[in-house]
């Protein structure tokens, strides 16, 4: 199972996200890296594979484009959330690969020709449509993107854990490549997540708790 750092981008810097509270978010330089800024956050660290969420351009504040894809530099794989609102708001670049959030994909979320689609979740429901995630996931299988993101915003930064009949909910309700973020928080976690039939986790918090080896985000993957 692939293994993937999350990095949440704020004021051109790393920070530490929690429950989508993104107005109390702060410099994360408390963790794995010395420094949140994020090209030295990464050298630091040296993941496979990275998450971004560029905070600033979802919440329509600013943009990291450059800041993205110099760190898309530095890694094998960056994922890319940049709150696109259509087909064409994506980002071009090496080792990037985009994310359609629903947060702010818009009402046709069948319009769009690749990429990853994330599920944001708050409360169990997705937003901002309030369906419940498992239905969506059925009609996703018609779209066209080429696997699907569960994104559990409120468990975000929480280390909470995870459900795991949710999981095995979600896993059979999609047939595509399927990742999950959002409250892990120890190894038996991940091993929960893979045994479910996850082909992906993206972490942060636990990794910087120290309770995921570094190793392993280095390699991109549970030894």
């Amino acid at each position: 199972m692939e293994l993937i750092l999350a990095m949440d981008l704020k004021n051109n810097l790393v920070v530490h996200g929690k429950s989508g509270q993104r107005e109390g978010y702060k410099p994360l330089d408390w963790g794995c890296s010395p420094t949140a800024e994020p090209q030295g956050f990464l050298r630091a660290i040296r993941p496979r594979s990275i998450y971004i969420a560029d905070l600033d351009r979802i919440g329509r504040t600013g943009s990291h484009d450059l800041i993205v894809r110099q760190c898309a530099r530095e890694v094998h794989s960056c994922y890319i959330d940049r709150g696109c609102r259509s087909p064409g708001d994506q980002l071009e670049g090496y080792h990037i690969h985009n994310i359609v959030g629903t947060e702010t994909g818009g009402d046709d979320l069948a319009q769009y020709p690749g990429g990853l689609l994330s599920l944001d979740i708050k409360n169990g429901r997705v937003i901002p449509s309030g369906r419940d995630p498992g239905d969506v996931l059925r009609q996703a299988n018609g779209w066209k993107f080429e696997g699907c993101i569960i994104l559990n915003i409120t468990a975000v930064g929480t280390e909470s854990g995870i459900d795991r009949q949710r999981l095995d909910a979600m896993r059979a309700a999609y047939h595509r490549k399927l990742y999950y973020g959002g409250g892990v928080s120890t190894i038996a976690d991940l091993e929960a997540i893979e045994s479910a039939g996850f082909d992906g986790a993206i972490i942060a918090t636990a990794l910087h708790h120290g309770t995921v080896p570094i190793g392993w985000i280095r390699r991109g993957r549970m030894c």
